[in-house]
């Protein structure tokens, strides 16, 4: 198979490696990068357990991509945030955190998505608040397709509504 040059930002940082042409962007961040926070889990982007952040460039919002199914070549030059990206060294994100102080995880296989799907949201709330009055249901209508088959999904949602609310200019009240 022939191997193609990739050229990506992921989590700040210039990466470069050569890869099959049809390697998913999942598996390079395996295979070539290291990086197994982002989990594959249908395979067929319906979970969005593989949930990334992608920018063109920073200043553009983020975009979410499901990871299982881009090929990294279609990717070349973009900025990839992946749940590594999120935590500064030790210190957690105030989205991992909210999620580890509200016991929102069991085994923890999605985790990496509901966490990057919260980064998404905030990254879309930053542009276009949304009312208190609507918070639920944004919250619903961003998160709602990620599955997890061993927790309750209240968590999730009291977790996240913690972290907007607490996040300054993200909901109107």
């Amino acid at each position: 198979m022939t191997q193609i040059n990739i050229q990506l930002k992921v989590n700040g940082k210039d990466v470069q490696g050569q890869a099959n042409a049809d390697i998913s962007l999942a598996d390079f961040l395996h295979e070539k990068l290291g990086l197994t926070g982002t989990k594959v889990s249908c395979g067929i982007g319906i979970c969005k357990a593989c949930t990334v952040a992608v920018s063109a460039s920073g200043d553009q919002g983020l975009q979410r991509m499901q990871a299982c199914l881009m090929p990294a070549v279609g990717l070349q030059g973009m900025n990839i945030m992946t749940v590594e990206g999120l935590s500064s060294g030790d210190v957690l994100s105030v989205q991992q955190q909210a999620l580890l102080s509200h016991f929102s995880f069991q085994c923890g296989y999605c985790t990496p998505g509901f966490l990057m799907g919260i980064t998404l949201l905030m990254d879309q709330l930053k542009r276009n608040p949304v009312k208190y009055s609507d918070l639920n249901q944004t919250v619903m209508d961003s998160m709602g397709d990620h599955l997890c088959r061993c927790s309750g999904y209240g968590k999730y949602h009291d977790a996240i509504k913690e972290v907007l609310m607490n996040t300054q200019g993200l909901v109107i009240r």
